[in-house]
Parts: structure tokens; C-alpha cells; sequence
């Protein structure tokens, strides 16, 4: 069996699976913050409280996991001293007062509080790791993305940090120690337990997801929209809309993050009953209006404008249709960033798989399947903690690969497939329309959006709806628990 723990910005979570993805035990604690302004902190003792309260729950009934691996929010740092003690608030993820220097959070942290001290940069799941081995320990790449380390060239990319200050860094996945005899005492994770390097924990999602192979892709859809996939090679992009992790067995994993999704919902309907809605949204394919539905101004994936807003071309009917119009919407952006990922040479004919809040919603769940116009899996257990045990697996030797790992630890709920039918075609191209008029969306990709709706095989496509069906008509639609 396998330990995944998950730093979140508002609670820790563990897990305990076994071999063959069974949930065993799991564990949860609260985290507060402080926020003021463009400040946002969290006490680093708070998260190891949490960790130890979080896996004593899981592990209450004795379980002895072989390995375990930690995940947490990216971009959150702390400095710390050689033991690995903090020597400073932690800066969470969206603090805003390093914004426009250097590599960020890191290079202010110690322009604030490093002058005059031996001090180390960690990120959130460093300090972690650190009080469970006794000791510092290398980061893994995921984690030192945003801390400016250049995965390709094995390199911290970014100058103005004093030598010895960042950390060693290794891939995720590599056997970094064990347990400490102290760590067991405060955790109840027994002595010796190997510890592996992880990753984030959007990667730790993508993980749980079992979207792991080359062209397979996990669309994670709650507030805001995350897709992220596989591929052999790193996928360049210009515009700097998409970026990729180094996996733990050498592949890429790109992704982009858009800011449509149920955010705009709330917004629209802040008192609403999504399941009396849903139900009456059915009559409405499509809707009497196009919607882009950004839950806040500016967007980032498929194209990157910070002045765009959210709009409704056309006035709905009534309420259902209005909420149709929304949940259309987030499925008609979701197939626009799917034409980006083709545009800029992705893989995208393997299994696509849905996690997030939003599957939920079995309605939403089809809906997104028509008008993407091919299957897609949902997985019965797809939290970060459960990418972090399929990982702890991998790294302790118990699969060739992380994807062999996930193959036999993620479970599918079960696989939805589309009716067929292009009813969902003008609606996009409405879309696609407004956009570039708007100026927001560029030219080329405009242009390759209705290329593909007009040939989705062709116009640059790597792969086909085809190619899916056949590659999920193998899959089992239900895995028993």
C-alpha cells in the first residue's frame, strides 16, 4: 500500500490505496491563511500540524504503507535554515508582492528576511519533507517550475538568488529517504517509510486522473477550466499559453488554465438549484444565446487578453436557457482549447478524461461529451492525494512506469459517449467569430478552429474522434470498488 499526502490552501489531505486502487484509509485537516491586500501567508508549523493530524486519521487502522509522496500548491515558498526549520511565513501561491522581480516569491523573500542568515529556499512540500526524513532534501522539478528552473537544461534559469540558496533538484519520482524515527512518533507513519520526490498538485490531479499516456489529455473543470496532457517532447508555444512538467519517467506534461467555468454561474446564478436547472437546460441544445462565460476579466488559455470579459450574444428566454447558455459555453471554450493544443502540434487523439467538481453533474458531463463529439472517462477517485500514492508506487519500484502504475491503481466510474450530431457546430463558430472580432482571439487559431469543424481528422489534426471511440471502446464503463 501507498501514502499520498496533498498541501491545499485550505486543508491537508492523506491517503492510503493499495496495489490495485483501492481507497484503505484517508485523512483530512483545515489550514488558515492570512490575508491583506495583495498579501496572502500561511504558517509552515500549521501545515506540518495539519500533515500529522491528516495521516494518523488515515493510517488509524494500522495500515504500514511501503512509500509515500507529497504534493502541493505551486509557487508557494518559505526560507527555512539548514535543519529545515522556517525562518519565515510561507508566500502563498497568488501573494502579490513579489510581482515583476526575478524568479518571484523566492528572490523577495530573501531581499526581506534572508540578509545577514543561512537561509533555503523550500517550496511547501520541501518543508514537509524535510520534517519527515530530519533533514533537507532535494526539490523535485514540478514544485521548482515557478521558482525559475529550467527542467530541459537541469537548470535554475533565473539570476539574483545568492549561491546555495535554491536547492538541489531532482526528477519526481526518485527516492529522496526515509521516515525519521521523530517524524513517526508526531505522524504515525511508520520508520522507514520511503519518501519520493513529487510533484504539484495540478500534476498530482493529472495523475489520479490516469491521463498518462502520449495524446492522453484530463480537462479538470470546477471554478475555472485546467487541461493537461502528455507528450513525448516539450510543446513549444510562442505565445506562452501553454508550459509543460517533466513527468517522473521522462515524459511532458503541458497544460493551460482558462477562466471560464462554474465561477460564472455562481456569478449569474448565485442562489440557483444546479440540479433543477440542469434538468430544464436540456431543452435548450442549443441555446438561444452564445456565451463566453469568464468568472472574472481576463483570460489566459486558449489566448492570453487581459482585457477580455465575459459576454452573451442573444437573450435568452428564461432562466434554463440562460443557464444552458453558460454551461454551452464552458464546453464550446473547452473544444476551442483543444484546436490550440492541434494548432501547436499536441497529441490529442488519446482517452480524454473528466475530473473536477463539474462531473457532478452527469447533465454537464454529457453535454461537454457532445459537444466535444468524443467519449470521455470519468474516474471514480481522482483526488491529488491519489496521484501522490500512484507516484509513492512508482517511485518505490513497483511499476516500470508512472502510467503502468496508474493503469492498475486509478478506477473508472464510467465512460460517457457522445449521440452524435453537429448541433453544437454554429454555436462555436458564433463564438469563434466574437472572439476574434474582439480582437482577443488570434487570427491563425481562428482560422484552424473552423478548419476543424469542418474536417476534425484534417487542418493540422494529430489524431481523430475516431481513434478515441476505438481506443475507449476497450475500456471497462464501470470497475467494481
Amino acid at each position: 500500500m501507498w501514502l499520498g499526502i496533498d498541501l491545499g490552501t485550505q486543508s491537508v489531505r492523506a491517503v492510503v490505496a493499495s496495489d490495485d486502487g483501492a481507497v484503505l484509509g484517508s485523512g483530512t485537516a483545515p489550514l488558515t491563511g492570512r490575508r491583506d491586500g495583495v498579501r496572502h501567508e500561511q504558517s509552515p508549523d500549521d501545515w506540518w500540524s495539519a500533515v500529522c493530524t491528516a495521516a494518523r486519521e488515515a493510517l488509524r487502522d494500522g495500515h504500514r504503507p511501503r512509500a509515500l509522496a507529497v504534493c502541493s500548491t505551486s509557487g508557494t515558498v518559505l526560507l527555512a535554515d539548514r535543519n529545515g526549520r522556517p525562518l519565515t511565513p510561507a508566500l502563498m501561491y497568488d501573494d502579490g508582492r513579489a510581482a515583476g522581480r526575478g524568479p518571484g516569491r523566492a528572490l523577495w523573500l530573501v531581499h526581506e528576511y534572508g540578509a545577514g542568515r543561512e537561509a533555503h529556499v523550500l517550496h511547501q512540500a520541501d518543508l514537509i519533507v524535510a520534517r519527515l526524513a530530519g533533514r533537507l532534501l532535494p526539490t523535485d522539478s514540478s514544485h521548482a517550475l515557478k521558482t525559475g528552473y529550467d527542467a530541459e537544461r537541469g537548470v535554475f534559469a533565473e539570476p539574483g538568488l545568492p549561491e546555495g540558496v535554491l536547492p538541489d533538484v531532482v526528477r519526481p519520482g526518485t527516492r529522496l529517504g526515509e521516515v525519521c524515527r521523530e517524524a513517526a512518533e508526531e505522524t504515525g507513519i511508520p520508520a522507514g517509510t520511503t519518501v519520493v520526490a513529487g510533484m504539484t498538485d495540478g500534476c498530482a490531479a493529472q495523475i489520479a486522473s490516469g491521463s498518462l499516456t502520449v495524446g492522453s489529455w484530463n480537462s479538470v473543470l470546477g471554478t475555472t477550466l485546467v487541461l493537461k496532457g502528455v507528450t513525448a517532447e516539450p510543446l513549444r508555444d510562442p505565445a506562452g499559453v501553454v508550459y509543460s512538467h517533466l513527468s517522473a519517467d521522462g515524459t511532458w506534461l503541458p497544460g493551460g488554465a482558462s477562466g471560464v467555468g462554474g465561477g460564472a454561474l455562481h456569478a449569474a446564478f448565485p442562489d440557483a438549484d444546479p440540479a433543477a436547472l440542469d434538468a430544464r437546460a436540456e431543452d435548450f441544445e442549443p441555446a438561444g444565446a452564445v456565451a463566453y462565460p469568464l468568472g472574472s476579466p481576463g483570460e489566459r488559455f486558449p489566448f492570453t487578453a487581459p482585457e477580455a470579459t465575459a459576454f452573451l450574444l442573444g437573450r435568452p428566454v428564461s432562466d434554463a436557457d440562460h443557464w444552458a447558455a453558460l454551461l454551452q459555453g464552458v464546453a464550446l471554450t473547452e473544444r476551442l482549447c483543444l484546436d490550440y493544443l492541434d494548432l501547436l502540434g499536441a497529441p490529442i487523439d488519446g482517452p480524454l478524461t473528466f475530473t473536477g467538481g463539474a462531473v457532478r453533474s452527469d447533465y454537464w458531463t454529457r453535454l461537454r461529451a457532445e459537444v466535444l463529439q468524443r467519449p470521455v472517462r470519468v474516474p471514480q477517485y481522482c483526488e491529488p492525494a491519489l496521484g501522490m500514492a500512484v507516484l509513492a508506487a512508482y517511485g518505490a519500484g513497483s511499476a516500470d512506469t508512472v502510467a503502468d502504475a496508474a493503469e492498475r491503481m486509478v478506477r473508472l466510474r464510467h465512460v460517457v459517449r457522445p449521440r452524435g450530431g453537429e448541433r453544437f457546430t454554429e454555436p462555436y463558430l458564433t463564438m469563434v467569430g466574437e472572439l476574434e472580432r474582439r480582437g482577443w482571439l488570434p487570427g491563425p487559431l481562428a482560422a484552424h478552429a473552423r478548419a476543424r469543424t469542418e474536417n476534425p481528422t484534417g487542418a493540422g489534426s494529430t489524431g481523430s474522434t475516431a481513434d478515441t471511440a476505438r481506443e475507449d471502446s476497450t475500456a471497462s464503463t464501470e470497475r467494481p470498488t
